[in-house]
């Protein structure tokens, strides 16, 4: 995969956060915009093409995940996602 451009991160950021906006829970809203907000600052000065490869991957999946949440019952989070959230969201 292509290394992708500073737009298109900043635009994987914004929708991460505008997802993680709309889980009813406050609890889970917080958390998910705080591993966001963390995992992008923590990771804004990696250069290596392959590890930003990767590490937008990662950002990928926690987005396919969380809207998943919204169209598979509506936010209705069981065990087994719940945890599966939370371990993609701390990889960050």
């Amino acid at each position: 995969m292509a290394s992708c451009s500073r737009s298109h991160v900043i635009s994987l950021y914004r929708m991460l956060m505008k997802e993680s906006k709309k889980f009813p829970s406050y609890n889970f809203r917080t958390y998910a915009l705080r591993r966001v907000k963390h995992g992008f600052r923590e990771n804004q000065h990696v250069d290596n093409p392959r590890t930003l490869d990767m590490l937008l991957g990662q950002a990928r999946e926690s987005l396919a995940l969380i809207k998943r949440q919204f169209t598979q019952g509506r936010a209705v989070l069981s065990a087994p996602i719940k945890s599966s959230m939370m371990a993609l969201l701390s990889c960050q």
